[in-house]
């Protein structure tokens, strides 16, 4: 179940609302521990020439954001090349100055998706196995989705991540340790501590790369002053509409009804989905399938500008990331299967 958060829009609109959540704990696979690879791909294409900052949202006095980073453009997706796929309809840039809100179970204002558009959200990766299946899925298909990473996560499979980003996916961020922000037993600097470590970590993941400034809280629960924390952060906050509760779901198929049903009823909307979910990986083949049949077309969400971090917190995490090594060549120039 969901249990519900009060949350604060940027605009400077109080809304107390109820709904339901979820926790979950995901098993640690051992820390990472090389250094901090190069940076993929997009190191290699052109820089591009920096766009101006956005103007800086209403801020406490002594509240300096650094500007966003200048850095090459990330990868575009890759031709299609599958007749009938699912593809990709529009793509739409977001201004996230201020910190604006998306989707109906918390922000009611931004509704500028059409009828039979679709966002397809993922959180709680990069996870072995069930990232690649999900990233073959949408390749498959030639579409795509937003990634909402946990910063823990990101640093056990930097690996994974970047073929995420190197795929022309968007990744966003889900907090450093996927600690529900409406705990009341966390302080302020802890909550802010989860977002920006978090950015940090998915930063160091993507070798150097900022990430886009989309952020979705854990268990969709939203303290007001942390909406406010990202509104000055010029973060955009990610609630849904159709939640798939594929966490709950014990097959494949029952993802798949529960998506498909609440589309036929709301006729559009961002979907919930995890790439940290088994199920999830299965029924993805199948879901877009149904999608294309259902005549919804996938939306792509692009950020005008990339997150910029914050230096203490680049630092801090660095504090985390143990025993270097020399080497930072990726893993499948390192270890290559020779019989299986």
């Amino acid at each position: 179940m969901r249990v519900a958060a009060g949350l604060i829009l940027a605009s400077a609109m109080s809304v107390a609302m109820t709904g339901a959540a979820w926790s979950q704990t995901p098993a640690k696979p051992a820390a990472a521990t090389q250094a901090a690879p190069a940076a993929t791909p997009a190191a290699t294409t052109p820089a591009a020439t920096p766009a101006a900052a956005p103007a800086a949202a209403a801020a406490p006095a002594g509240f300096v954001n650094p500007p966003p980073p200048q850095q090459a453009p990330q990868p575009a997706r890759a031709a299609c090349n599958t007749p009938g796929a699912l593809g990709v309809a529009r793509t739409v840039e977001i201004d996230t100055t201020g910190g604006p809100g998306f989707g109906f179970e918390h922000f009611k204002e931004l509704d500028f998706l059409r009828d039979k558009e679709v966002v397809l959200t993922f959180d709680d990766g990069p996870w072995p196995k069930n990232t690649p299946a999900v990233l073959k899925a949408l390749a498959d298909e030639c579409t795509t989705g937003i990634f909402f990473s946990i910063g823990k996560h990101a640093t056990y499979e930097p690996e994974i991540l970047k073929q995420v980003y190197a795929a022309g996916h968007t990744v966003g961020t889900h907090t450093w340790s996927h600690a529900n922000l409406n705990n009341k037993k966390l302080t302020e600097a802890q909550r802010k501590e989860e977002i920006e470590k978090g950015l940090s970590a998915v930063k160091w993941a993507l070798g150097g790369i900022s990430p886009s400034p989309f952020f979705r809280f854990p268990a969709l629960q939203h303290p007001p002053e942390m909406v406010t924390y990202l509104g000055n952060r010029n973060t955009a906050i990610f609630s849904c509409d159709i939640d798939s509760f594929d966490f709950k779901a014990s097959k494949p198929e029952k993802i798949i009804e529960t998506v498909m049903k609440k589309l036929d009823t709301k006729g559009k909307g961002i979907i919930l989905m995890h790439d940290f979910q088994k199920h999830t990986a299965e029924a993805l083949p199948e879901l877009l399938k149904r999608l294309k049949a259902g005549g919804y077309k996938v939306v792509a969400m692009r950020a005008k500008f990339p997150a910029s971090s914050l230096p203490e917190y680049d630092q801090e995490l660095g504090k985390d990331i143990k025993l270097p090594t020399v080497s930072q060549r990726p893993v499948n120039s390192v270890v290559t299967t020779v019989n299986e």
